[in-house]
């Protein structure tokens, strides 16, 4: 699925984050100490190999919103834009702090001239944030930043599985329908 908001191209797949060949950028929703993990975290450390994790090191710690860049070492990918999602019903307050996760890492990636940058559901497996109010914040921040960018022009969401890529879409749609 392709659609544009606010000049962006906005694309959904279903696939593994850490399989994005064509993108310059993946994001990692990571934890607190940037370390493997398992989820998307462990997907993408187990991708770019142990220089990862060395790399992380003095990054690390990171607070829910924040985002943080390193190469990407053997990943298909130049970068990876690390960032903490809040916990659902512990980290206040959840939906800013969620929307913090979209934006800084848009304007981290923009800073850094990439075009291209691929997210998964953050804060959806683990962390326990609900699919559809994740998708809506998700989309949400990306339509209000996405004027300030100068040189990210597609952002793409890789979802896991086929549930997860039929909430995305359907939520995706209905924003849509409402602007």
């Amino acid at each position: 699925m392709e659609r544009k908001i606010e000049g962006i191209t906005l694309e959904l797949v279903q696939g593994d984050i850490a399989a994005q060949e064509d993108m310059e950028a993946v994001v990692n929703a990571a934890n607190a100490e940037l370390k493997i993990g398992g989820g998307v975290a462990g997907a993408i450390h187990r991708g770019a190999g142990p220089e990862l994790e060395t790399a992380c090191r003095p990054l690390a710690p990171i607070e829910p919103g924040e985002a943080v860049i390193t190469k990407g070492f053997k990943l298909p990918n130049d970068y990876v834009i690390h960032t903490l999602g809040p916990v659902y019903g512990r980290d206040k307050p959840g939906s800013e702090l969620l929307a913090d996760c979209y934006r800084n890492s848009l304007l981290l990636a923009d800073g850094e001239s990439i075009e291209s940058i691929a997210f998964p559901a953050i804060s959806t497996g683990a962390f326990g944030y609900p699919k559809q109010e994740a998708a809506e914040i998700a989309f949400r921040s990306i339509g209000e930043i996405a004027g300030e960018l100068n040189n990210v022009s597609k952002v793409r969401f890789v979802l896991y599985g086929e549930h997860d890529y039929q909430v995305h879409s359907n939520v995706l749609e209905r924003i849509l329908q409402d602007s």
